[in-house]
C-alpha cells in the first residue's frame, strides 16, 4: 500500500486533516509531515497577538501520522479493509512552540501491535530538525465491518 492510498483512507477531512505527506512507511514505523496553515481557526485565540499551535493539535498531528497511518498500513497487510480508530492513551512532552506556516515532521516507531492495540513512540521536529515534542501514543485499530454483514 502506498502513501497516497493510506492518506486517502484516513477518516479525516479539512480542516481536521493533519497529514500532507508520508515519506517512509514500514511494519516498524512511519515518517510524515504537515504544514500548519496560517489561517487555521485555532490560531485566532491561541494566543492573542502571538499565535502558537495548541498542544492538543500537535498531539493530534502525531496521532494521525504516527498511529492512524501506521495502523492503516498494518491492517492492509492483513486485508484490504476500512479501519476504525480510537485513541486510548497519550503521554506527550512539549519542548518548543510551533507557529503558523511551520512544517513539522513526525517520526513514529511501533512499540507493539497486538489484539488491535497499536502503541508507538512518536517525535515531532520542525524544519530545522529541532525536536518540538515527543512521547507515546496508543490507539485501537480495528477492521471496520460493513453494516450489512
Amino acid at each position: 500500500m502506498d502513501a497516497t492510498a493510506i492518506i486517502d483512507k484516513l477518516p479525516y477531512t479539512e480542516p481536521f486533516l493533519f497529514v500532507d505527506s508520508l515519506t517512509k512507511i514500514s511494519a516498524d514505523g512511519v515518517v510524515g509531515s504537515y504544514t500548519f496553515k496560517e489561517h487555521a481557526d485555532f490560531y485566532k485565540g491561541h494566543f492573542k497577538d502571538n499565535p502558537v499551535t495548541p498542544g492538543v493539535i500537535l498531539t493530534e498531528t502525531m496521532a494521525q501520522i504516527g498511529v492512524v497511518c501506521l495502523g492503516i498500513y498494518l491492517l492492509n497487510q492483513e486485508a484490504n479493509a476500512q479501519v476504525a480508530i480510537a485513541l486510548t492513551s497519550s503521554t506527550i512532552e512539549f519542548l518548543k512552540a510551533v507557529y503558523p506556516n511551520e512544517k513539522v515532521t513526525v517520526t513514529s516507531e511501533k512499540i507493539y501491535f497486538r489484539f488491535g492495540k497499536l502503541k508507538c513512540k512518536v517525535s515531532m521536529s520542525n524544519a530545522l530538525g529541532i525536536e518540538v515534542c515527543r512521547g507515546e501514543i496508543a490507539g485501537m485499530i480495528i477492521e471496520n465491518k460493513a453494516k450489512d454483514e
